[in-house]
């Protein structure tokens, strides 16, 4: 194989929409990898930012909302976040055809195991720090999360 058939199979790869190929003949291995510039990659990044920090850094425009953020701090001042210990995909239920662990306006106790988080082919419980009353289930069912991200609001009263 030449350098002119290399250089047609990268073309003709690219054109595809395939990310990656692998090509044996003989002694001879090639893997094309390939971005596709029409599609943005289903990557998602979450990043908390207290608010006091977020309006110095925005628009002169957006500070023009700012007098309702500190009500929203304040509003949830008052509950515990609890937030996911490990990087993975968070599910709400044990498996598919059984109940949610909890759901919001349910009561918990400290040690009780409010989701599950798989990671790589792992599924880890995820035990409640505190006691009291899921205020806000802030994430989706199946949705990937970061270390650190929040997942629930409690209120400890």
């Amino acid at each position: 194989m030449d350098i002119r058939e290399i250089q047609n199979l990268i073309k003709f790869v690219a054109k595809s929409g395939a990310t990656e190929v692998k090509l044996e003949m003989g002694d001879i291995k090639i893997t094309i990898k390939t971005t596709n510039e029409n599609s943005n990659p289903e990557v998602t990044y979450f990043q908390q930012a207290p608010v006091a920090q977020a309006i110095p850094q925005a628009a002169p425009v957006a500070q023009a909302v700012a007098p309702a953020a500190p009500a929203v701090v304040d509003e949830n001042a008052k509950y515990i976040t609890i937030k996911s210990p490990i990087i993975g995909t968070f599910y709400r239920k044990p498996s598919p055809d059984k109940p949610v662990f909890a759901e919001v306006g349910s009561t918990i106790q400290k040690g009780d195991v409010l989701c599950v988080i798989e990671a790589m082919k792992l599924f880890n419980e995820i035990e409640s720090e505190v006691s009291g009353k899921i205020v806000k289930i802030l994430i989706d069912d199946m949705s990937p999360v970061e270390f650190d991200q929040p997942l629930f609001l409690v209120d400890p009263s």
